[in-house]
C-alpha cells in the first residue's frame, strides 16, 4: 500500500490485515521503491499524488521492469484524479485496475481479491488433498469439517495451498504472512503454524523439512 495521507493510510492497512493480508504501508516514493526492490508482492495499491514525485512514473517503471524495481504480479491505483485521461493514463501505464477516491473500503477489499484471482495458478477456491480453502468468502475445511481460523493462520494456510508441495522457509512465511516490521527473530512463524497445524487435525499435512521450512503434502 503506497499511501502518503498519514490518517488514510493505516486504516486502509488495518482493514486489509483484518482481511487476513500481509500489508506493506509507504507514504512515499522513495519508501515504495525500497519495498519494491527487496519484496515480492501480489498486489500493489499505488497513491499516484505522492510527495516525493508521481506515482504515475511508477507505475510506468514497473511495467517497464527498470531496473532492481520487482513487478507486483497485479498493480491497482488509488487516486483523486477522476478525469477519464487519467484513468486511460493509468491503465496504459501498466496499472490492471483504478480505483478513484473517495472510496468504500468494501471495494477496494472486492478488487484486491478480484485481482488476487487473476493468475491460471492461483484461483479463489483452493484445493490440496482434502483441505479446501475460498479466498473470496474468508472460509476453510479440512473434509467435510469447516475450520476456525484466525486471519493470521487463514493467511497462513493460504500461502501453502498457493505452493503444494513446495518447501517453505520460515522467512518465506514471515515475508508473505507478516508485514515489513515483523521481527525476524520471533517465534512467531512457529507459534501460528503449531495452532495451525493442531486445527487441520491429524494426519498432518504440513510437514517439515529438517533445516529448511515446511511443506504442504496432499493427504488423503
Amino acid at each position: 500500500m503506497v499511501e502518503d495521507d498519514r490518517d488514510l493510510g493505516p486504516v486502509i492497512a488495518l482493514g486489509l490485515r483484518n482481511e487476513a493480508y500481509a500489508v506493506d504501508l509507504a507514504t512515499t516514493r522513495a519508501e515504495a521503491e525500497e519495498l519494491l526492490c527487496c519484496n515480492d508482492f501480489d498486489v500493489a495499491c499505488l497513491d499516484l499524488g505522492l510527495p516525493d514525485g508521481d506515482g504515475l512514473d511508477l507505475v510506468r517503471r514497473l511495467g517497464r521492469g527498470e531496473g532492481a524495481l520487482r513487478r507486483p504480479r497485479r498493480l491497482l491505483v488509488l487516486t483523486a484524479r477522476d478525469a477519464v485521461e487519467d484513468r486511460v493514463a493509468g491503465l496504459d501505464a501498466g496499472a490492471d485496475d483504478y480505483l478513484v477516491k473517495p472510496f468504500s473500503f468494501r471495494e477496494l477489499a472486492a478488487r484486491v481479491r478480484a485481482l488476487s484471482r487473476r493468475d491460471d495458478v492461483k484461483e479463489a477456491v483452493l484445493a490440496v488433498g482434502d483441505l479446501r480453502l475460498d479466498a473470496a468468502a474468508h472460509r476453510a475445511w479440512r473434509g467435510d469439517r469447516e475450520l476456525e481460523l484466525t486471519p493470521r493462520e487463514f493467511s497462513m494456510l493460504r500461502y501453502f495451498m498457493h505452493h503444494p508441495g513446495r518447501t517453505l522457509s520460515a522467512e518465506d512465511l514471515l515475508e508473505h504472512v507478516w508485514d515489513a516490521h515483523a521481527d525476524p527473530f520471533t517465534a512467531s512463524v512457529r507459534v501460528i503454524l503449531s495452532r495451525l497445524r493442531r486445527k487441520l487435525g491429524e494426519p498432518g499435512p504440513i510437514g517439515t523439512v529438517t533445516g529448511v521450512g515446511y511443506r504442504l503434502g496432499e493427504t488423503p
